[in-house]
This record gives structure tokens, C-alpha cells and sequence, in this order.
């Protein structure tokens, strides 16, 4: 399980324009539909519950089949966030948010590649957990095991002996941030799910706006009411950005007024127009809110609207945009002074060394979906220090992607199982593992340690799809399996990755 850092911005040295938009330029060409294909596979390992008559993934078995069970309560389902086997609510929903943002941005290559189906599975497994989760409309279970037992044991899911404990939220014990970007995943779900599953995508919805509700009124850190997460996932920036995140998801699901003007009223308190970040995560949403509200200032001015909105939105929007651009510019090292994200000699976006790779998946993200939002407007990206067409834009993703698959100075595939050399020893205790359908053995909480986790040898199973957390600062990278800061994968790493895949796997629009 990977947690979060304090924010950072960094300082480089001026160099030239051609260097800055093209860190790891190569003739490598990549078959983006295999890693998109791939990338959903990885979904299927990170599986918690009762496993599908169709899992692809067969060395993985049914496991925690009694979570909830001494709470009274059905939470049965979901997804690991890593390679261990606790349930944490924030990042499992972050997760489910940008595998909906992928789709809704890409769907038509993802369709293209026959993976649409593979896509909307990987998401309801995800949003069926949270439906069973939020069993009041002031509650939602939050996390399911305890970190702290749960890493003394290197286990199978399927032996599993650690604590189940289940711990929720509600208005006595209060998460806005667990709310808030749970109603966001629910939320764009519901759009998602809102043609091919009308009656899910309105459950959804309900959902969705019961806990915004919750979170908004009442208000308080989720890590505080649920401790067992602090050591882990601790909400650094605090909730504002998941509120804003879950308003702008909600407008965009319904709609509504309410929830845009929501947006608008509360930029500047929740921090969604002040903020300059230079990173965005499953904690620190600010960059995804203000690429979100430039979008909706974009169909505001674009579909006729222009004339009926009023003042106070467009000059908001219009911070939230300046807000956006300090991000991208800062990723592609077009920002003045020190607010420029570090790159690694060989081009890599690098925030910091634990799980690196999380910070590249979002800014890859990011990027495309804004490189399309100028396009459509037929505007440039104007940054301190020069101005980037749309194209440049989505050329600098690429980049980042082509470092990820194999354009590096190690020559490796942070993606497992993709292309000819790959990390082998991923920290994970289902991969590293015997399965179970080929030794029925149990495997006990130290045993596996002994046996198993100190092993030379590559994992028995392949974690295919996996994005692992990456080289460090001088793109040196061990595949090593107690490396947990570079050869553990997230789920949140893949799933924002999901929709950069799907943007290249079409010839025509790179």
C-alpha cells in the first residue's frame, strides 16, 4: 500500500525549448491497444470478494468472502489497492473515478480495441462495493483490514489471517474527502453506465448525491474518524478539492445548476481557484477540478451559452482555468522560477521517489484531456515561458507514456508483462506466491515471508497490466521485491493510464 507525501514543487535549470518539450524522444513505436488490453487484465488481480465464473486471472481465488460479516453489514467485494489486501475506500474511489473519466474521454477506442465491456466490469466491480458500502445516506464503510496487521503477514488472499476489522464514517465521525470522491466515482459511473445500463447509471446517481450531501454538511477529515487509514492514506490537502471534484462530476452527470454554482461559490473558499499545485493524485485532486471546470467553461461559451452566463461563473472559470495552465505548464517546464516538476535525465516527470510513476499516469492524463480541450477550442496552451500548440501538448504525454512502456534509459517496461523486459518481482503477496489451484497448502503469516517474499527468484505469477512505481530520480530502478517504493504497483497508477492507452491505440488522433 503506498501512501501520500507532502506537496513539492521543484527547481530546474534553463535549457532549451526542444529539450523542455521532448524529454525521451525515440523511434520506439508501441502497440498501445495491447497495453490497454493489458492495463484492464490488471483490474481482475486486484479483485477482493467472490470471483466471476469469466475471471481472466486464474491464478487469483475468491477471498475476504466475510468482510462486514462482524459489523453486520455485506462488504463483500472491491478492489486491493496494491499488494497487500486492505480495502481502502479513498483511493479504491479515486480508482473508479478516472477508469470513468478514461471512458468517457475515450470510449470510442477503447470500443474499438473490444475492450468497452472489459472497461464497464472493471468499474462496477468497484461501484457495486461502494452501493453495498453506503448503507445509510449519512454512511459509508471506509476501509476494510488494518494495515498495521496486514504487513506483518505475506500471505495469499485466499489464506488470508488478518484483521477484517471494517471502519466506517458517518455524521458523528465525519470523511468529506471519503464522501466526496466516492459520490465523484459514483458519479461519473453513472455516466458511464448511463446508455448501456440506464437503471445502474440512476442508481448511481442517487448515490452520488446523497453522499456529496453528507460530505458537504458534515464536514471533517476522514483520517481522523477512521485512524487505521492515517498511517497509509492521510488527506494531506485536506477535503475542499473532493467536494469541488464531487460538485463538478455531479454537474456534469445531471446537469444541474446547483451544482456548478456550487463550484462557483465555493472556489475560493475550498481552494479551488487559489491553489497552484504541481502535482495531482488520489490526494490532491485541485489539478483534475480546474482541468474539470475549464471543460465546463468550454461548453458554457461553446454550445450557445456564452450569453447566459453570468459574470460571476465566467470570471471563476476563468481562475480555475489559470489555475489548470499553471499545472500543464509546470509539467512541461514552460513555468517560470521554481515551480517547474522535476524531470529525471531521461525525461521522466518526477515528484518523488515512492511510487513516482502514480504522479506521470495523472499528468499523461491531464494532458490529453486539456491537448483535446484546445483543440476544440482552437486555442494554444500559453504557458510563462512560450506557447504550446494542442499537438505539443499531447507530443509530451506520449513521451511520458513512451518512458513508461520502454523509451528509458533502462530499457525496462514499467508496465508488467508488456513488451520484452519487465520487473519479474513485483511486491505483491497474490503474484509472488504459489496459487492456490496448484498447492492447496496454507500458507502461514510468517511462512510466507520465509518461503515466498525472500525468494531470488521471479514471481510465479505474472502481474500483468500492473504499472509498478517506477525508476528513481536518476532513472535507476531494482527489481527487487523489498523495493516496495519502485516495484509495487497501485490500482489508482493503472486506472489513470487506462485512458492514455486508449487516446494513442488510434493511429489518427496521436
Amino acid at each position: 500500500m503506498l501512501g501520500s507525501h507532502v506537496v513539492k514543487t521543484f527547481r530546474i535549470l534553463p535549457i532549451s525549448f526542444v529539450i523542455l518539450l521532448l524529454p525521451a524522444a525515440t523511434g520506439a513505436a508501441y502497440d498501445y491497444r495491447e497495453a490497454l488490453s493489458k492495463s484492464l487484465l490488471y483490474f481482475e488481480a486486484q479483485r477482493s470478494g467472490h470471483l466471476p465464473y469469466h475471471q481472466r486471472i486464474t491464478w487469483r481465488g475468491h477471498s475476504g468472502l466475510t468482510d462486514g460479516l462482524e459489523q453486520g453489514v455485506d462488504l463483500v467485494g472491491g478492489y486491493y489497492d496494491a499488494g497487500d489486501h486492505v480495502k481502502f475506500g479513498l483511493p479504491m474511489a479515486f480508482t473508479i473515478t478516472m477508469l470513468s473519466w478514461g471512458v468517457m474521454e475515450n470510449g470510442d477506442a477503447i470500443a474499438a480495441a473490444g475492450e468497452f465491456e472489459h472497461s464497464l466490469e472493471a468499474i462496477k466491480w468497484g461501484t457495486d462495493y461502494f452501493i453495498k458500502a453506503h448503507t445509510h445516506p449519512n454512511v459509508l464503510w471506509a476501509e476494510v483490514g488494518d494495515g498495521d496487521t496486514d504487513h506483518y503477514c505475506w500471505q495469499r488472499p485466499d489464506d488470508m489471517t488478518t484483521s477484517r476489522q471494517a471502519y466506517k464514517i458517518d455524521a458523528e465521525h465525519p470523511g468529506s474527502e471519503l464522501a466526496g470522491e466516492t459520490a465523484a466515482a459514483m458519479a461519473a459511473a453513472s455516466i458511464v453506465f448511463k446508455k448501456t445500463n440506464p437503471r445502474y447509471s440512476h442508481l448511481l446517481l442517487r448515490h452520488a448525491q446523497q453522499l456529496f450531501e453528507f460530505g458537504n454538511k458534515y464536514r471533517g477529515r476522514y483520517h481522523l474518524s477512521v485512524p487505521a487509514a492515517k498511517s497509509y492514506y492521510p488527506s494531506l490537502s485536506g477535503y475542499g478539492d473532493e467536494l469541488l471534484w464531487a460538485a463538478l462530476w455531479l454537474h456534469r452527470a445531471t446537469g444541474r445548476e446547483y451544482y456548478l454554482q456550487y463550484a462557483v461559490d465555493k472556489a475560493y473558499t475550498l481552494g479551488g481557484a487559489t491553489w497552484a499545485i504541481s502535482e495531482f493524485s488520489w490526494d490532491i485532486k485541485y489539478a483534475g477540478v480546474q482541468i474539470l471546470a475549464s471543460k465546463a467553461r468550454l461548453f458554457l461559451l461553446m454550445e450557445g451559452g456564452g450569453g447566459r452566463v453570468q459574470d460571476q461563473q465566467r470570471n471563476t472559470l476563468q481562475q480555475y482555468r489559470s489555475k489548470a495552465e499553471h499545472y500543464l505548464c509546470s509539467c512541461l517546464g514552460m513555468s517560470s522560477n521554481d515551480s517547474n516538476v522535476r524531470r529525471t535525465p531521461g525525461g521522466l516527470l518526477f515528484v518523488r521517489r515512492w511510487n513516482n510513476m502514480q504522479y506521470v499516469a495523472g499528468a499523461a492524463f491531464l494532458l490529453i484531456v486539456f491537448s483535446d480541450q484546445l483543440a476544440l477550442a482552437h486555442e494554444d496552451l500559453h504557458c510563462p515561458r512560450g506557447s504550446l500548440s494542442p499537438q505539443e501538448v499531447l507530443s509530451f504525454a506520449k513521451a511520458q507514456l513512451d518512458y513508461v512502456l520502454g523509451s528509458n534509459p533502462m530499457g525496462i517496461s514499467y508496465m508488467v508483462g508488456f513488451g520484452p523486459l519487465y520487473p519479474t518481482r513485483v511486491h505483491h503477496r497474490a503474484a509472488s506466491t504459489v496459487p492456490y489451484k496448484e498447492d492447496k497448502s496454507f500458507i502461514g503469516c510468517a511462512q510466507g515471508y520465509d518461503a515466498w517474499f525472500g525468494r531470488q527468484m521471479p514471481n510465479p505469477n505474472v502481474l500483468v497490466g500492473a504499472i509498478v512505481g517506477g525508476p528513481g530520480a536518476q532513472d535507476e530502478f531494482r527489481d527487487v521485491r523489498g523495493n516496495y517504493m519502485q516495484t509495487e504497483a497501485c490500482t489508482y497508477n493503472t486506472a489513470q493510464m487506462v485512458g492514455v492507452f486508449a487516446r494513442f491505440s488510434q493511429p489518427e488522433r496521436r
